[in-house]
């Protein structure tokens, strides 16, 4: 006998089984996350308007204020201030000079000393460099920190993870409220948040504005497609890392070998990632660049590649 079942049908059932099985589906607005997905694909998708940037630490120069006047010469139009903390009078000044938009800062410590640790002393120390981004984030003018949750390893397990992490985030908040700043968290190799739908739940239990993702794009490639993650995580993107990987040079190398390919020649479907960009209503972001970094030569080849691949227009 064949039994047939339409799509809205197959949906609806698929959906119950998950909420019989125990997985509360993320939501914006009531709509389930995989709702969105599946009506995204009919979507209109409107163009996606990018303003490019680097990290600071990619950047060759003497001096704050030499390697902001190269990244600009290179026709890039921020910077996202990674590295340990600088003064600020210096980085100010090397923002005024040139023009360039600080648009954000990178937590220093959130590697060394993570949120999820078990030693509360070093959670102390991690909060408190996150603390710092903030301030850091609001003295410069940006409108986000980046951060890396927290990392899951032998002695760390996913469970205690989560939960230290969420705390000791929520003890940021008050601070990145009253500052005006976002935390933005990002997809990285840290054995954590490892789909889509889980790293959308993890950012609605705060139920607060001020937390989003940082989206990596390169980063997703090993284990998945980043126009599928996008369409999931939606308006919870607040930017864009922009980076590339390839499967075949991790297949033949190792799974860090991936990303030793330029942009715009690994296994990033761009024109997906935009289309699905604009498609849960993304039409401005920043889009900042995350790969070896160098002089005025690698700099201006970085840019001429995002120009292609985010299709920026020149004015």
């Amino acid at each position: 006998m064949t039994v047939s079942v339409n799509r809205r049908d197959f949906f609806k059932k698929s959906g119950l089984a998950l909420a019989g099985a125990g997985l509360v589906l993320p939501t914006v607005n009531g709509v389930t996350t995989i709702a969105m997905a599946q009506n995204g694909a009919a979507a209109s998708a409107a163009p996606v308007s990018f303003k490019k940037a680097v990290k600071l630490s990619m950047v060759e120069g003497a001096t704050v204020l030499d390697k902001f006047k190269l990244v600009k010469e290179c026709g890039f139009h921020g910077i996202d201030v990674d590295g340990p903390p600088l003064k600020h009078e210096e980085v100010l000044k090397a923002r005024d000079e040139t023009g360039l938009t600080i648009h954000g800062v990178v937590t220093f410590t959130h590697w060394s000393q993570p949120l999820s640790h078990p030693d509360p002393k070093v959670r102390e120390n991690g909060l408190n460099g996150l603390l710092q981004a903030i301030k850091d984030a609001k003295a410069y003018g940006g409108t986000t920190v980046l951060l890396v949750v927290g990392i899951v390893n032998k002695e760390i397990s996913y469970a205690e993870a989560y939960a230290r992490t969420q705390e000791e985030i929520k003890k940021a908040l008050p601070l990145a409220m009253e500052l005006g700043i976002k935390i933005a968290f990002e997809n990285v190799w840290n054995m954590f948040l490892l789909s889509p739908l889980e790293f959308a739940r993890y950012i609605d239990e705060f139920q607060n504005p001020n937390v989003g993702a940082y989206f990596d794009v390169g980063n997703v490639i090993n284990y998945g497609w980043p126009e599928q993650w996008i369409k999931t995580l939606g308006k919870r993107i607040l930017k864009v890392d922009v980076k590339e990987y390839s499967r075949k040079r991790r297949d033949e190398k190792g799974p860090y070998a991936g990303f030793g390919v330029q942009l715009g020649e690994g296994d990033c479907d761009w024109p997906a990632v935009l289309k699905a960009l604009g498609e849960v209503g993304i039409t401005e972001a920043w889009g900042t660049a995350e790969v070896p970094g160098g002089g005025k030569e690698r700099l201006l080849d970085i840019s001429t590649r995002m120009d292609k691949i985010l299709q920026i227009k020149k004015v």
